[in-house]
C-alpha cells in the first residue's frame, strides 16, 4: 500500500489552492473586463457576487390625459450564491417616497445594504434591465455585506416592460435575472 508523504500531500494541498485562487482570480478578471468604465467601481474589491432571480414589478401611470406606460415600481428578486438561496433583493425605504432609484439587499446573515443608483448603462437587449451602479447610503448588522461601499447590476437578461397599458393603477410583473457584485473599499 502506497502513502503519500505529509510533505507531498502539504504540496499538493498548496498547489491546489494556488490553483483555486488563480480560478478565483481569472475569472473576476473577465467579468469585470465586461463592465463598461462608466458603472466601473474604482479603487474598491470584490467582496461577493450573488446572482439574482425575480420580476420587476411595474405600475401603469397617466402621462396626459390619454396616453398611459408603464413605470418601474420596484424589484423581488432571490439572491443565489452556489446555487443556494442566501438572501432577497427589492425596492429601498418606501418606494413611493423615493425617485425609483433605491434598493435594498439582505444576506440571510442579517447583513443588509442599501443603496441608490450612482450610472447606468443599456442592458445587451432592449428587453434587459439597465446594467447599475449603486453607491451605498446605509448598511446594518456584521456579516457578508457588512463595508460593502458600491454594488453594480450586470449580466441582465430580461425585467423590460414592453407594450403599453390602458388603465392607471395595474401591475404588470416581468421576470428577471441579473448578477450583483458588491464592493469594499481596499
Amino acid at each position: 500500500m502506497n502513502y503519500l508523504s505529509k510533505a507531498t500531500l502539504s504540496g499538493a494541498l498548496w498547489l491546489a489552492a494556488i490553483f483555486l485562487c488563480a480560478t478565483i482570480f481569472l475569472s473576476a478578471s473577465r467579468l469585470l473586463a465586461q463592465v463598461p468604465s462608466v458603472i466601473a467601481v474604482p479603487d474598491e474589491v470584490p467582496a461577493v457576487s450573488l446572482h439574482a432571480e425575480g420580476a420587476q414589478i411595474y405600475r401603469c401611470e397617466s402621462v396626459s390625459q390619454s396616453k398611459f406606460e408603464w413605470q418601474a415600481r420596484e424589484p423581488i428578486a432571490t439572491l443565489i450564491l452556489d446555487g443556494n438561496t442566501v438572501g432577497r433583493h427589492y425596492a429601498g425605504l418606501h418606494w413611493d417616497q423615493v425617485d425609483g432609484s433605491t434598493f435594498r439587499w439582505e444576506h440571510i446573515d442579517g447583513s443588509a445594504v442599501q443603496a441608490k443608483v450612482a450610472a447606468s448603462v443599456p442592458g445587451a437587449t432592449p428587453d434587459d434591465m439597465p446594467w447599475l451602479r449603486l453607491q451605498v447610503t446605509s448598511q446594518n448588522r456584521n456579516g457578508m455585506l457588512y463595508g460593502v461601499a458600491a454594488v453594480q447590476r450586470i449580466n441582465t437578461r430580461g425585467g423590460m416592460a414592453r407594450g403599453s397599458c390602458d388603465r392607471a393603477g395595474a401591475y404588470l410583473s416581468v421576470p428577471y435575472s441579473a448578477d450583483y457584485v458588491f464592493w469594499r473599499e481596499d
